[in-house]
C-alpha cells in the first residue's frame, strides 16, 4: 500500500477529534467514555492468534486460557483451573460456563481444541509442534498431550487467543471474533481500526467503550499530540523530553533489548545452509569478556536513548527466569577489559590494534539499515572498543544480507519476551542455525543440561531455577559471568505521552514492541477522579 502524506494523517486525526471529542468531559459534560491511540503500526498479518497476533500482549479481541498478573503470577482468564499430569505430559484446562463470543455464541471446549489445531497446523510464529493432541473432554474440559514434558507449553495458554470454530474462515485476520473486552467496528487498513467494548465480556467491564487507534508515524503521532488530538501516543525518546500541553510522559520499563551478538565458534568450514561460519576474533572467550567489561552501558542509555532505557546484562532482566548475579557492577572499566586481553596474549601493534597469533582483533558488525536506535548503538560501541584495542567496522544491512553474513560476524539484534523458551532458543545447541535461533552456534553442554530440566520442570517456580543456573551457576553458563557469547547492551523504555489525568496502573515489564503491549490491562484503564475535598 502507498504511504500517505504526513499531511493526510493530521486531518484525518482532525476529522476523527471533532468526532468523538479530545478531552476527558464529551460535549455534554459527561465524563468521555472513547479513547483515541496512536501507539504503534499496523499488524502486517492482521488479527488472527493463530498466526501470531497477541504472542507479545494481550490480544484484546480473544480471551486467552490464562494470563499473567503485573508480576508474572498465573491468574485465571477465560479458564478457572488446570492440572499437570505426573508426567508432565497431560495439560488437563477447565473453563469459565459462562463464556460467550461478542456474537452472543456460547465459548466451549470445543472452540479451544479448534483453535490450538488450526494454530499447529498454520506454519507461523506459534511453534505447537510438539503438542500430541488436544481434545475436549466434555464442552468445559480440555486435555491437551505433548510429546514431551515441557514447562514452557503454559505461555501457550496465557498468550494464545480462542477463535471460533463457527466464524472461523479465510479472511478472519480481518474480522476478527472473539470473547475479548473489545470487538471490531471497523478496520481502514493503513489509517484507523475502531473497537467496541464487547458486551458479552465476563470479565471486568472496561470504563472506555470505543478505541480509536490511528495507524501514524512517531512523528506524526507526536505533532497530534502536540495538537491534541490523540489521548496517548508512542514517541521516540528524541522527543520524549519536548513538553506538551495537558499531556505527560510515561516510560514503561521494558526488556525490549538491544545486544551484539557474537560468533563463538571458530572458522570451520561452513554451515549446514552453505553460508560460512566462525570467527577466529570473537571466537575467543578473552575478547567476549573484555568486551561485556568495557562498553559502558549506562553511557548508550544516556546517550543513545537520552536517559530513556537500562543498562541490559541478559536476555531478560528482571523477569522470573532472570538471574541477578549476571549484573555487571562496574561495566566500562576499561583497565580491567585491557588486563583481560593482555593475560590471554592479545597484545596492542603499532596501529593500536591487539594481534594474537598473527591474527588481528577486528570483525564487521552488521545492524538493520532501517534502525536508527540500532545504528546508533552500534557506532557507540564501536567508538567504546576503540580504546580496547580492538577493531570494529559497521555496516548497515537488510535482513536478507545481514542472515548471509549471521553466523560468521557480529549483529545488532533486539529481543525481549515473557517467554522463558526464548532463552532456549537462543543459547541451546539443539536449534542452532535454525533461521534466527542461536545464530551465532553457542554450544555449552552444561547450559543444554539445565535447558533440559527447565523444560521438564512441573512448575515454574522449579524451572526458573533451572533457567537462572543456566545463565551461570557458578562455573559456567552463557552469561557474561559464563562464555559470554552475547555483548547485552541496553533495554529501551517503551515511550507514551497520554492525557494527564488518564491512569492505566501498573504495567509488567514491557517485552519487544510488537502488538501493543500496553493494552495488556486496558480494562483498568479510566480517568483520574477529582479530588472534592476542600481545604
Amino acid at each position: 500500500m502507498k504511504k500517505l502524506p504526513f499531511v493526510f494523517y493530521l486531518l484525518f486525526a482532525l476529522l476523527l477529534i471533532s468526532c468523538v471529542g479530545n478531552d476527558k468531559k464529551d460535549g455534554k459534560g459527561k465524563e468521555k467514555e472513547s479513547l483515541i491511540l496512536a501507539i504503534g503500526g499496523e499488524p502486517d498479518n492482521g488479527f488472527d492468534p493463530t498466526t501470531g497476533w497477541g504472542q507479545y500482549a494481550s490480544p484484546l479481541f480473544q480471551s486467552t486460557l490464562l494470563k499473567y498478573d503485573k508480576d508474572f503470577n498465573i491468574e485465571n482468564d477465560a479458564a478457572i483451573d488446570y492440572t499437570i499430569s505426573d508426567d508432565g505430559l497431560k495439560w488437563t484446562v477447565t473453563l469459565r460456563d459462562n463464556i460467550k463470543f461478542s456474537d452472543g455464541n456460547p465459548l466451549t471446549a470445543y472452540d479451544v481444541v479448534f483453535t490450538f489445531e488450526t494454530a499447529k497446523n498454520s506454519a507461523s510464529v506459534v511453534d505447537l509442534t510438539n503438542l500430541k493432541e488436544v481434545k475436549g473432554i466434555d464442552s468445559h474440559t480440555i486435555q491437551f498431550t505433548l510429546y514431551t514434558r515441557n514447562s514452557t507449553f503454559i505461555h501457550y495458554l496465557t498468550s494464545l487467543g480462542i477463535v471460533p470454530e463457527h466464524a472461523y474462515d479465510a479472511t478472519y485476520n480481518e474480522n476478527p471474533l472473539g470473547s475479548g473486552p473489545y470487538q471490531m467496528v471497523q478496520w481502514d487498513k493503513g489509517q484507523q481500526l475502531i473497537l467496541t467494548a464487547n458486551p458479552h465480556y465476563y470479565g471486568k467491564k472496561p470504563f472506555f467503550k470505543k478505541l480509536i487507534f490511528l495507524f501514524l508515524s512517531q512523528d506524526a503521532a507526536f505533532a497530534a499530540a502536540k495538537a491534541g488530538q490523540v489521548d496517548i501516543a508512542s514517541v521516540t525518546a528524541s522527543l520524549a523530553d519536548e513538553q506538551v500541553k495537558g499531556m505527560k510522559l510515561v516510560a514503561l520499563k521494558s526488556v525490549d533489548n538491544r545486544g551484539v551478538v557474537l560468533p563463538f565458534m571458530p572458522e570451520e568450514g561452513k554451515s549446514i545452509n552453505g553460508r560460512p561460519i566462525g570467527n577466529a576474533v570473537t571466537s575467543d572467550i578473552a575478547i567476549r569478556k573484555a568486551m561485556n567489561i568495557g562498553v559502558d552501558r549506562q553511557a548508550l542509555v544516556d546517550g543513545v536513548l537520552k536517559g530513556y532505557g537500562t543498562p541490559a546484562y541478559s536476555i531478560a532482566d528482571h523477569l522470573p527466569w532472570w538471574n541477578s548475579e549476571t549484573e555487571i557492577e562496574n561495566d566500562g572499566d576499561i583497565v580491567k577489559a585491557k588486563e583481560i586481553l593482555e593475560n590471554a596474549g592479545w597484545k596492542e601493534n603499532n596501529d593500536g590494534i591487539r594481534e594474537k597469533g598473527g591474527i588481528k582483533a577486528q570483525f564487521t558488525l552488521h545492524y538493520p539499515s532501517n534502525d536508527h536506535i540500532r545504528q546508533s548503538l552500534s557506532i557507540a560501541f564501536v567508538d567504546m572498543m576503540i580504546p580496547l584495542g580492538i577493531k570494529i567496522e559497521v555496516k548497515g544491512k537488510n535482513w536478507n544480507g545481514i542472515e548471509k553474513e549471521l553466523h560468521r560476524s557480529a549483529t545488532l539484534f533486539g529481543l525481549g519476551s515473557h517467554d522463558p523458551l526464548e532463552l532456549y532458543n537462543a543459547f541451546s545447541s539443539k536449534v542452532r542455525g535454525n533461521g534466527l535461533n542461536n545464530p551465532n552456534y553457542y554450544a555449552n553442554d552444561v547450559v543444554d543440561a539445565y535447558f533440559e530440566k527447565a523444560l521438564s520442570a512441573t512448575s515454574q517456580n522449579e524451572a526458573n531455577e533451572y533457567w537462572k543456573q543456566a545463565q551461570w551457576d557458578g562455573e559456567t553458563g552463557f552469561s557474561n559471568k559464563g562464555d559470554a557469547p552475547w555483548v547485552w547492551l541496553v533495554n529501551i523504555d517503551h515511550l507514551f505521552l497520554m492525557r494527564e489525568n488518564l491512569v492505566i496502573g501498573e504495567q509488567k515489564v514491557q517485552p519487544h514492541e510488537h502488538s501493543w503491549p500496553i493494552t495488556d490491562f486496558i480494562e483498568n484503564w479510566h480517568w483520574e477522579k477529582q479530588n472534592t475535598n476542600s481545604n
